[in-house]
């Protein structure tokens, strides 16, 4: 080093050194300090903007409806409006009951697969069948499950509708099919079957016989010859005239025999449990109701079906 410059240091008294201390800015934490302080916060409008909800998320603000429903005028207009639907299903269930019994018709349905294959057993062969009564369990019908005597309308409800179909089959194997004639083979079916219940609901009334029988007894009781039909109409078909005559044949005696034995249960047994006279003029005439009823089966069964075979 030059002498010059040693002496000018040598003699210049040395100042002490300046620290420079960091200025805290506004926002900015102490260098110093270990842990945030918090207690400003609100201070600085961070407090401000927290929604009273909590968490720190604004509140929702009410939807139209729930204002709606918080209203106690339109919670009262509900409960009325439903009190209201209510009395009007109520009224319209009883109604229908009224005019269409459906808890009635629920006993006729209830069938299960061996209840059907007796029941269409006893319907080709009634000859075998020997006790005829219906059984009753605390004066009501048991199910028709539990009794191949009682009625039910499974059976004939399927065998009309199958016996639609068979005939539609057969008009076209003939090259005669056509929606409007099979249509008509439909509802002239319906149509005999409507006035058979009506003219022996008018016999019953005119005869005054006091019977159990209600018209769905006579709807499935009469829906019955539609097995025979079909039986007919499919022997018909596979083997022409011959096995058409012969099947239906033996379906029309066995269903003369299964009306006579099922009816006379049901007007004759009233007869006598009123101790009317076997030979007295009413009773004969509940025997003359009831032998044309049965005969009256086996002429339809057949002006139904035979212009389905040729």
């Amino acid at each position: 080093m030059h002498p010059a410059g040693l002496a000018a240091a040598a003699g210049t008294p040395r100042l002490p050194s300046k620290r420079r201390i960091p200025v805290s800015q506004p926002g900015m934490a102490d260098p110093h300090q270990l842990f945030d302080d918090t207690s400003s916060a609100q201070s600085r409008g961070f407090g401000a903007q927290r929604a009273p909800g909590g968490l720190g998320y604004p509140a929702a603000s009410p939807t139209p409806q729930a204002a709606f429903l918080a209203d106690p005028v339109s919670n009262m207009a509900m409960a009325y409006g439903s009190s209201l639907a209510a009395q009007g299903k109520e009224l319209v269930d009883k109604n229908i009951d009224r005019f269409i019994p459906i808890t009635k018709l629920k006993y006729y349905f209830a069938v299960d697969t061996i209840y059907v294959g007796r029941k269409l057993g006893l319907l080709f062969f009634p000859y075998l069948h020997q006790d005829w009564e219906v059984q009753y369990q605390q004066d009501t019908p048991v199910a028709p499950r539990f009794d191949v005597n009682a009625p039910d309308l499974y059976i004939p409800a399927m065998a009309f509708i199958t016996y639609v179909l068979v005939a539609g089959l057969a008009l076209g194997t003939q090259d005669r099919f056509s929606p409007d004639l099979l249509g008509l083979q439909a509802s002239s079916a319906l149509a005999w079957l409507t006035l058979e219940v009506l003219a022996i609901l008018l016999s019953l009334y005119l005869v005054t016989v006091n019977t159990d029988l209600t018209t769905i007894d006579l709807v499935a009781f009469l829906g019955y010859k539609y097995v025979g039909m079909i039986g007919g109409v499919l022997m018909g078909l596979l083997f022409g005239k011959i096995g058409y005559y012969l099947v239906l044949g033996w379906c029309c005696v066995a269903i003369f025999v299964f009306m006579i034995r099922t009816l006379r249960l049901k007007i004759l047994a009233e007869a006598a449990a009123e101790g009317v006279p076997v030979r007295g003029a009413r009773n004969q005439l509940r025997m003359y109701l009831t032998m044309a009823v049965a005969a009256a089966q086996p002429l339809l069964m057949y002006w139904l079906t035979f212009h389905l075979v040729r």
